[in-house]
């Protein structure tokens, strides 16, 4: 295949660089391109955000929590955004910042609480941070084992 220009490296083209090496963000993936185009700005643009992406096994496990199929999922589009924007914080926080925090603020205007590299959600579910600071040119990704929800 023909290679595109160079991509920007900002935080959707890591993630999608990293599923097409791991196939592990293939749900985020479809669910940014489901949700309102706002999201996808901004995270393709010149902000710095701090994206908490979950996993394919993550999303699965909401899918059978919620009883829903990925197709029912994705074509909620506000339910979608809702959820995406819970997932990313503003400014570039790298691990040793979560870790110092006790709470973080989203974009969805809620906040995750974080112990010890452990997310809670405004529910109580938890998610584990499973991987860190995987960086972009417009923030962070830290990759984690379950969705939150607002």
């Amino acid at each position: 295949a023909v290679l595109a220009a160079p991509p920007s490296n900002t935080i959707v083209d890591v993630a999608m660089a990293a599923n097409a090496e791991t196939g592990e963000f293939s749900i985020l993936i479809e669910a940014l391109k489901a949700a309102d185009p706002i999201v996808l700005k901004k995270l393709s643009g010149k902000g710095q955000y701090t994206v908490f992406a979950p996993t394919d096994a993550a999303f699965g496990s909401l899918l059978t929590e919620l009883g829903l199929t990925a197709e029912q999922l994705l074509g909620n589009r506000d339910l979608v955004t809702t959820v995406l924007q819970y997932h990313v914080a503003r400014g570039n926080r790298d691990s040793s910042d979560v870790i110092s925090s006790s709470r973080i603020r989203t974009m969805q205007g809620g906040f995750l609480f974080q112990d010890g590299g452990v997310l809670t959600d405004k529910n109580g579910r938890t998610a584990n941070i499973i991987a860190v600071d995987i960086k972009a040119s417009n923030g962070v990704i830290h990759v984690i084992d379950r969705v939150v929800l607002p």
